[in-house]
């Protein structure tokens, strides 16, 4: 299986490692510390030494209750930074729902679109199916960031989010885009309960069932917190163990903060399948 993006057809016969980029002052988890192009573009390479598969930028923190950001300022904070990134021979990825930036960073030569969106946005979906190549993350969320956990979902969250991921990818191949193209995520942390959550990734081979990749970001999300009493800059170690539920119940792509620590679990992880 390989998932088909802009300039790469990355196998995915091995798990893999998206090292995640915040180019953002408003981060809840590096607390804007990679805010500036040239301190992001540094992480980049960083994170490149460190292992990571895929670099996932971002210029708009998507924590519950963040406040929007203008069209005009995620540019400004996600352009340079891709710029600079497409030229480190690794998979690009922008985490992004704006169509605008989409199709900016695709003229860059970004290689995959990651939207929280699923790309509901008006003209989002336009700009994907009209690129080529480009792959797309499919994520599941529930009502907005503003919104999501004053009111998340009610019951037997599992089939309800698998039925959007499928019926959001079944959209997406109708107008145009091949299946090769595209990633699902169920979108820990999005409008659901820690429990809810956990059962996410306690049946995570239930989404396996309508072959599409899996991407897994447990990333010092809060339900690890809220299950080890850790502060959000303390859980690498759960973020890890999540990480490694994830691939051992079948995610090909994990988008983590902690790569390199990340990358040596697997590592553990590959021997011990040996």
């Amino acid at each position: 299986m390989n998932w088909q993006t802009s300039r790469f057809s990355i196998a995915l016969d091995r798990p893999l490692v998206m090292g995640i980029v915040n180019a953002t002052p408003d981060s809840f988890s590096d607390g804007g510390r990679y805010s500036q192009a040239s301190s992001a573009l540094r992480h980049c390479e960083q994170l490149l030494k460190d292992g990571a598969d895929i670099l996932d930028i971002g210029g708009e923190s998507t924590r519950p209750g963040s406040p929007a950001v203008g069209l005009d300022e995620e540019l400004a904070r996600v352009l340079p930074v891709v710029r600079g990134a497409v030229s480190m021979g690794i998979p690009v990825s922008v985490d992004t729902y704006k169509p605008e930036v989409m199709q900016a960073v695709l003229d860059l030569g970004a290689d995959i679109i990651n939207d929280i969106w699923a790309l509901r946005q008006p003209g989002a979906r336009s700009v994907v199916s009209g690129h080529s190549a480009c792959g797309v993350c499919l994520m599941h969320m529930h009502r907005d960031p503003q919104t999501m956990q004053a009111s998340p979902m009610d019951g037997d969250i599992v089939p309800q989010v698998r039925e959007f991921l499928l019926n959001s990818a079944v959209q997406l191949c109708a107008s145009g885009v091949r299946r090769e193209r595209i990633v699902v995520d169920p979108g820990i942390g999005f409008g659901k309960t820690v429990e809810q959550n956990f059962s996410l990734l306690a049946r995570q081979s239930e989404f396996l069932a309508d072959g599409f990749p899996l991407l897994a970001g447990w990333s010092r999300k809060s339900s690890l917190g809220a299950v080890t009493d850790l502060h959000v800059d303390q859980r690498m170690v759960p973020s890890v163990a999540a990480a490694l539920l994830a691939v051992e119940r079948g995610a090909h792509i994990v988008r983590v903060h902690d790569v390199r620590e990340t990358v040596a679990a697997l590592a553990v992880w590959t021997a011990a399948r040996l």
